[in-house]
């Protein structure tokens, strides 16, 4: 009997990671981010501390909505371009209605023009960035998981987005100072990180992660890692 119950234990425990899983999707069909390789890395490590598996992809062929069902997540990892064609899309949009969660990181912006849903989802497109360096972050909502333990500023070099066609709708949780930097082209109102619920789905955007340097930051990883477990309704 002992050994039933713990056979079963196992088995539970077994069957509730292997359906807590996220994709990463990495497909690029413009500017290719050196740090693709090194955010796969941190994320499958994110994933083996945190007890959700990993999968990762370049293949569109993914999306269909009987493989994206099997994850909680499907994160954008500096994708460019157009990366999926129609049939794709509407699994994908399928995917979100049915509960499924996005995560954008950095050049997930950059990705898309020309289907607005997409926009909806990600919450803004890339506009331009001048040269890497010192920036600072203003965190104006800690109460999410992706900004719980940041300082209220948040000194970090990286190569900083401005943006257009921001959308109406996400929550945003940190602006960029553009004070303390050049070259930024969004003023005062210049939102980085953001989040929000969205046809039925989950979206989280942050508009850092370009250099390697930043997938073996703990604060980025932790932001990072707190925008995930959200996305997957794993935390308020």
């Amino acid at each position: 009997m002992k050994f039933f119950a713990l056979a079963l234990l196992v088995s539970l425990t077994y069957t509730t990671y292997a359906q807590d899983a996220v994709l990463v999707f990495s497909r690029t069909k413009g500017y290719r981010h050196a740090s693709i390789g090194a955010g796969k890395v941190a994320l499958m490590k994110m994933g083996q501390e945190n007890k959700f598996r990993v999968d990762t992809t370049e293949d569109a062929n993914a999306f269909t909505y009987d493989n994206l069902k099997k994850y909680k997540t499907v994160i954008f990892l500096s994708t460019t371009g157009d990366v999926l064609d129609t049939l794709q899309q509407q699994a994908f949009e399928k995917y979100i209605q049915k509960g499924g969660g996005y995560v954008g990181i950095h050049a997930a912006a950059d990705t898309e023009y020309n289907w607005p849903w997409y926009n909806q989802l990600c919450g803004a497109y890339f506009l331009s960035h001048p040269k890497q360096q010192d920036a600072e972050v203003a965190v104006i909502d800690k109460n999410h998981p992706s900004t719980k333990g940041l300082p209220d500023r948040w000194k970090r070099f990286d190569e900083w987005y401005s943006y257009k066609k921001i959308v109406d709708g996400p929550t945003v949780l940190a602006k960029l100072d553009e004070k303390t930097y050049t070259g930024g082209a969004n003023g005062d109102n210049h939102p980085i990180a953001w989040y929000r619920k969205f046809d039925g789905g989950r979206s989280f955007y942050t508009g850092m992660g370009h250099t390697d340097a930043s997938y073996v930051d703990p604060l980025f990883v932790g932001h990072l890692l707190g925008g995930i477990r959200w996305a997957m309704g794993k935390a308020k």
